[in-house]
């Protein structure tokens, strides 16, 4: 498959870190006086770093790769040294990918006879590591991938936590949250994220859960979720490259598009075809039309 991947010139780098607050996805660290890509994972290829690299050090490369494997990713980064290798478990231990981690880990235990430095030193940095605010500078904290249980999975009514009450399902009018993920918005959602992975996603325009009255408890439950509007948002380009990746690299098991009535919002299935006449995989695709009035004014399978 072929995937769009930073390259950074070491030789050009001068470090003046442009280009770190620029990465959203919090990929890219200054270290041993150069930049970094700390995270083949996060990085999204969008290239928002590349026009304040005074040097032109960073480019983007389109090539042919295997979908995303941490054992490769941790040969590049012990290459590169100690502090990389921290930097690099610290990142998915703050993004919350504990299989990539582990698998990190235990790549440094099979390698320790051949490893420069000491693995013992590493798993002591990453352990006591905080995500402090000169960490959360080097990408919007806004934008860090968070995977946690929906409100309906949370304790019953009157539970007792620490002598007080659990927030209850009724929470905010009696219509709990299916939400199970963040981000959720398309240009900043990573398609390797592991909330993902082999799940059901829901596509939907910006506009359709306010629409909606059962958005949460009909539509959304037990999917993950992606936002947008075809209207407002640019670089439609770079959806069109993020279905492709849900499918094909997290393998999606099926895709719902939920759009208003409004003609402009059908931009949003077209986004979708043309994604999916790149994949090398075929999921089902459901397109659903949603009233200004809250009604399903269409449902099919596309």
């Amino acid at each position: 498959m072929i995937r769009e991947v930073v390259h950074i010139d070491e030789e050009l780098c001068d470090g003046c870190e442009q280009c770190i607050p620029n990465c959203h996805e919090g990929a890219l660290q200054m270290i041993d006086g150069k930049a970094r890509l700390i995270s083949d994972l996060m990085c999204d290829g969008l290239g928002a770093c590349l026009g304040h690299c005074p040097q032109g050090a960073i480019t983007i490369e389109k090539r042919e790769a295997a979908p995303y494997d941490e054992t490769s990713v941790m040969e590049i980064m012990v290459e590169k040294g100690e502090n990389t290798v921290v930097a690099h478990l610290q990142h998915l231990k703050e993004h919350n990918e504990m299989e990539f981690l582990r698998e990190g880990v235990q790549y440094l235990n099979e390698h320790a006879h051949e490893i420069k430095f000491n693995i013992q030193d590493v798993m002591n940095k990453v352990h006591h590591a905080k995500v402090e605010e000169e960490q959360l500078a080097c990408g919007c904290p806004g934008s860090e991938a968070r995977s946690f249980a929906p409100r309906s999975a949370a304790a019953q009514p009157g539970s007792m936590v620490a002598g007080s009450l659990t927030l209850d399902k009724r929470v905010n009018g009696g219509q709990q949250s299916e939400l199970r993920q963040w981000p959720v918005q398309m240009h900043l959602v990573n398609p390797m994220a592991s909330y993902f992975q082999q799940s059901d996603l829901v596509l939907a325009a910006d506009c359709v859960a306010f629409s909606l009255g059962d958005f949460h408890s009909k539509w959304l439950r037990g999917k993950s979720l992606a936002i947008a509007c075809p209207k407002l948002d640019s670089g439609l380009e770079t959806y069109v490259s993020k279905i492709k990746s849900l499918v094909d690299d997290a393998k999606i098991n099926t895709l719902t598009v939920m759009m208003m009535q409004v003609p402009c919002c059908g931009g949003l299935l077209q986004v979708v075809r043309a994604a999916m006449a790149q994949t090398e995989r075929k999921v089902p695709v459901k397109a659903v039309i949603v009233g200004v009035e809250g009604e399903i004014l269409q449902e099919e399978w596309v």
